[in-house]
């Protein structure tokens, strides 16, 4: 949350022409529940988006050309729905079904060729989240997002399906600093190679 996922991939789309698929966060039945009660939502939630990754995977498996995701099924499982067990949100016995599900799903998977890590401090993500004002984010305290901070950190330690790039994102201004944008673009460009 925060970090600029979804500016990125719009950026990406519009300088290489990718294809982008975004996560289906408004789409979610579940969200606003979720962020209103965690411990009697998280199930579900985590449960729709795993259906939802898992169909955008499908898809991207049969485009042709370079496309790009906000957000993989990695992160859904082995960050986010790991967090709500580590908590006690997600019961054991939800998790065991939710990891039973996961561990099927992901051997179907061809791992992407790139993996972009958009990195940022929690403080900074926080202010992103007030400032892009969806309401149900303005519950989400700064303890959960620190955690999050943290697994993404010791997943992206840990990743190993495919080559990694690291974008620091929290001073960076692609959008309205041009040299900012040459540089990136030239990171990128060495990685689509």
């Amino acid at each position: 949350m925060g970090s600029g996922k979804s500016t990125f991939v719009d950026f990406l789309q519009v300088r290489f022409g990718v294809k982008p698929y975004f996560e289906p966060n408004e789409e979610n039945p579940y969200l606003t529940n979720f962020y209103g009660d965690m411990k009697r939502w998280a199930f579900a939630s985590q449960i729709y988006f795993l259906q939802k990754k898992f169909a955008i995977h499908l898809d991207l498996q049969q485009e042709d050309g370079i496309v790009v995701q906000d957000r993989t099924i990695y992160e859904d499982a082995e960050i986010f729905a790991e967090n709500l067990h580590r908590t006690r949100i997600l019961n054991a016995r939800d998790w065991t079904t939710y990891c039973e599900l996961y561990e099927s799903i992901r051997s179907q998977l061809k791992p992407p060729d790139l993996l972009i890590y958009l990195q940022c401090s929690v403080r900074t993500i926080r202010k992103r989240i007030k400032l892009r004002a969806r309401p149900e984010e303005q519950m989400v305290p700064t303890t959960y997002v620190r955690r999050l901070n943290h697994l993404y950190d010791s997943w992206f330690e840990r990743y190993d399906l495919s080559p990694t790039l690291v974008i620091e994102t929290e001073r960076l201004d692609y959008i309205s600093d041009l040299v900012h944008r040459i540089d990136l673009l030239d990171t990128i460009r060495q990685h689509l190679a």
